[in-house]
């Protein structure tokens, strides 16, 4: 068996208009990240975090935001797409590990319905016949250091660990 771990990493500011959208789960009453999609800093981490180790290219490169077709596009199907192509080049996906740091809105009741809907749009990415996918979201706080702890916007990080038989 081989494996590679990649790593991932997005951050966007605050827009002005709710909901937010974090891993597909919508989170009513604060304002949007601002991007050229949905602006899912969690699904544009893990894309980046599953693109790096089975040697494709980079979300940006993907999905430019030159592309005026995905303006708005749903984050959570772009990684659907990511899913696709990783298991396309012969990897499976074990596992993924996901921190987000935000000052605010407080993520903590939101974290096992963003964990579920990551897991079912890597669904095609496990291993066939094999154990399932093992997907974790944490919230951290900055304490109010720097731009997220001045709640200017929100960062993530993304570890995935890919094998292939």
């Amino acid at each position: 068996m081989r494996n590679r771990v990649g790593l991932g990493f997005d951050v966007h500011p605050f827009g002005d208009v709710p909901p937010l959208v974090l891993a597909g789960v919508h989170i009513p009453d604060a304002p949007a990240l601002a991007g050229h999609s949905d602006g899912d800093a969690v699904a544009h981490a893990v894309a980046d975090a599953l693109l790096g180790p089975a040697g494709l290219a980079d979300l940006g490169t993907l999905f430019p935001d030159s592309d005026e077709s995905r303006r708005g596009a749903d984050s959570l199907e772009m990684l659907g797409e990511v899913v696709l192509k990783v298991a396309g080049a012969g990897w499976w996906v074990d596992n993924i590990d996901i921190v987000i740091a935000a000052e605010t809105p407080r993520l903590a009741p939101y974290m096992s319905e963003m964990a579920a809907k990551l897991t079912a749009t890597l669904a095609p990415a496990k291993e066939p016949m094999g154990r399932g996918i093992h997907v974790s979201v944490r919230p951290k706080r900055a304490e109010g250091l720097g731009a997220i702890g001045r709640s200017e916007g929100i960062a993530v990080w993304a570890v995935a660990l890919l094998s292939r038989g």
